[in-house]
């Protein structure tokens, strides 16, 4: 799904970031025109101011000495525009190199050792510089034919300003010295011609009120007067002596200039007219796209995440569902039907089982709702199977009851036949005989009530007398294949309450038998009892030399010892069974009763069984107190004390993460 949503969201920003930056290119480019050709007009306004200083200066060369006071209020504006200038770089730099001998040049035109063609030609050479360095002339518009055409007309009336102001200054010096000299009358037709090719130019890109602008610049009493003068000129070229009036031609040529200048500042006007109107639309489209942009990019995201959200949602509700029945419903609907009678198990998956409703209502499109309608299919096989599992192990349950009270009932009278023929028998060896046969008898009748410990069955054993600890433990001994190697260590004198002597018996034996088999065949296995008054409870411990076991197999071990259900019975390797009977019989002694492993000192393995004094029962008459502990017994209590508190810290731990 991010995949696909995300794939035409990123086609469409790309797309409207491209749009987006064709207007921003489009918005830059109109203000780089409006601050150019401000810039032009400025320097076409030093550029004004230059020519007429270059007119006046040849003037002044000429000997036409009225031109000084004019001429000294023109430098003065040069001066003032050169310095608004200086912030510009590349103007800068022009004037720097072109008009860096500026003030030796006015010196030496004002004490008149100039050379008069020299000056013009340092005038004429820093206004074609800055007229090169105009902005204009190298402006690119790329959208607006309108304003390409108002700059190039600006740029070619710029070029036929400066032939008439050159044209100007030229004949200010040949009128006031009144011939011409050397190659002033070539450089007087080249400069006439140059000014009819940038008019033609000029009319060619320029608007209609443009041209009309300028034929009336051309049309005034004072423009016509100058042409006169032109033509005078013109017919000089043999050299013959010009009679005109200097200051009449400068006056004449002076306001032609100025003509054609405002004509060239209501140019540039328009030009920066459209500049701005382009800055200002291409302001506007940049903002608006901006916003469509925005618009579409947000509509896309919130159909995006409307479409995504309306497969998350239903996709989360399922995913909710499946959690809530792996980890609520299923577990506790499995194990009410385990708790349950045969009868009512039909009822619990009946009342258990999912609703159409409750598959409609996580919404979503078709395939969801087929997906969720399986997860509840999936819920109710595994409730059938749980049903039939929770059979089979009541089956299994029940078979290994009825054995084992077969076994039970057969194992009785096969005891009480051979203790008749152990009375009637009066040879010694076949008495041995039969104590051996009655000795494999009670091996058989504790294997049977295993069964019955297994199954969750009561044994047909009860007793109401209490007996003694002693007595216990022979007992235990006794349903023991290998009773000779067990050594019973001091035994504490205790009498334990009669409900719980079998059980104890039988479970001292379970314990006992573990250590004979994996101990060697030459170790004895002891058997210790002792009181421990500090918590009232009374010490069974059954030590061996064997091989012992891993803290992993320990903790396996307790963990039999506490988890006695089916599900232990049915998972624990056979060979475990007796940890699980261990576990149930515990169990059955009641709160207090533990079961407990730990290392033997030297290697082996010892198993220790308290029982609460609830468990205990008043002896028959006072008795001495007991005797101190053996080094050996206070190990053992010591080290049920502390492999206690491990298995309650462990405990602890396990229930706390």
């Amino acid at each position: 799904m991010a995949v696909v949503i995300a794939v035409p969201i990123c086609l469409l920003l790309a797309v409207a970031g491209l749009a987006v930056q064709g207007r921003a290119e489009a918005f830059g480019d109109a203000r780089t025109t409006r601050a150019e050709v401000g810039l032009s007009l400025r320097v076409q306004a030093l550029v004004h101011q230059l020519q007429r200083e270059r007119g006046l200066t040849n003037g002044l060369l000429g000997g036409e000495k009225g031109f000084r006071p004019a001429l000294s209020a023109t430098r003065k504006r040069v001066d003032t525009a050169l310095l608004g200038m200086r912030s510009e770089g590349a103007v800068d730099g022009v004037i720097r190199r072109h008009l860096g001998r500026l003030t030796g040049i006015r010196a030496a035109a004002d004490r008149g050792t100039a050379d008069r063609a020299a000056t013009l030609t340092f005038y004429t050479t820093a206004v074609d510089a800055l007229n090169g360095v105009d902005p204009v002339a190298e402006t690119a518009t790329r959208a607006d034919r309108q304003l390409g055409d108002g700059l190039a007309a600006l740029r070619e009336l710029a070029a036929a300003k400066e032939s008439v102001a050159l044209e100007r200054g030229l004949l200010n010096g040949v009128f006031a010295e009144g011939v011409f000299h050397g190659r002033e009358y070539l450089a007087f037709t080249e400069v006439r011609a140059t000014r009819v090719a940038a008019l033609a130019r000029f009319r060619q890109v320029a608007t209609a009120p443009q041209r009309a602008a300028l034929s009336h610049a051309f049309k005034t009493a004072d423009a016509q007067r100058a042409t006169g003068y032109e033509d005078q000129a013109e017919n000089a070229a043999d050299g013959s002596a010009l009679r005109v009036d200097a200051g009449t031609w400068w006056n004449a040529m002076t306001v032609l200039v100025d003509d054609l200048y405002a004509v060239q500042q209501s140019v540039g006007d328009d030009v920066r007219d459209r500049s701005d109107r382009l800055s200002h639309d291409a302001e506007t489209g940049l903002v608006a796209y901006l916003v469509a942009g925005t618009l579409v990019a947000a509509l896309v995201a919130g159909l995006a995440a409307f479409a995504s959200r309306s497969l998350t949602r239903p996709l989360g509700a399922l995913a909710e569902a499946a959690h809530d029945v792996a980890r609520h419903r299923l577990p506790a609907t499995v194990a009410r039907i385990q708790q349950s009678p045969p009868d009512q198990v039909e009822l619990l998956l009946t009342g258990d089982a999912p609703r159409a409703s409750e598959v409609r209502s996580l919404g979503g499109t078709a395939e969801i709702t087929e997906v969720a309608a399986s997860l509840h299919q999936v819920e109710r096989t595994a409730l059938r199977l749980a049903a039939q599992q929770a059979g089979l192990r009541r089956n299994t349950t029940e078979s290994l009851a009825n054995l084992g009270r077969r076994n039970q009932n057969l194992v009785r009278r096969q005891l009480g036949l051979i203790t008749r023929l152990e009375r009637q028998e009066l040879d010694p060896d076949a008495l041995a005989g039969l104590f051996e046969l009655d000795h494999l008898a009670t091996r058989m009748r504790r294997n049977a009530e295993n069964l019955l410990v297994l199954a969750g069955q009561n044994p047909p054993r009860p007793t109401t007398a209490p007996a003694d600890g002693l007595e216990v433990v022979q007992s235990a001994v006794a349903e023991v294949e290998q009773y000779r190697r067990v050594l019973i260590a001091t035994v504490q004198p205790v009498r334990v309450r009669g409900h719980a002597v079998a059980d104890v018996a039988h479970l001292l034996a379970e314990l006992i038998e573990n250590g004979l088999t994996f101990s060697p065949p030459t170790e004895p296995v002891e058997v210790h009892g002792w009181y421990d008054a500090e918590d009232d409870t009374y010490c069974f411990a059954v030590v061996d030399h064997g091989v012992g076991m891993t803290e992993t197999d320990k903790e396996r071990a307790h963990a039999r010892f506490c988890d006695s259900g089916d599900e232990a019975l049915l998972a624990a390797p056979t060979r475990f069974l007796g940890h699980l009977v261990v576990g149930r019989l515990a169990q059955r002694l009641g709160e207090g009763a533990q079961v407990h492993l730990f290392d033997t000192t030297g290697g082996g393995l010892s198993a220790l069984l308290a029982l609460p004094g609830r468990l205990l029962a008043p002896a028959k008459a006072p008795s001495p107190p007991p005797a101190p502990a053996r080094p050996a017994v206070a190990s053992l209590l010591n080290g049920f004390r502390a492999g206690v508190a491990r298995a309650e810290a462990h405990t602890t731990q396990g229930a706390s993460s």
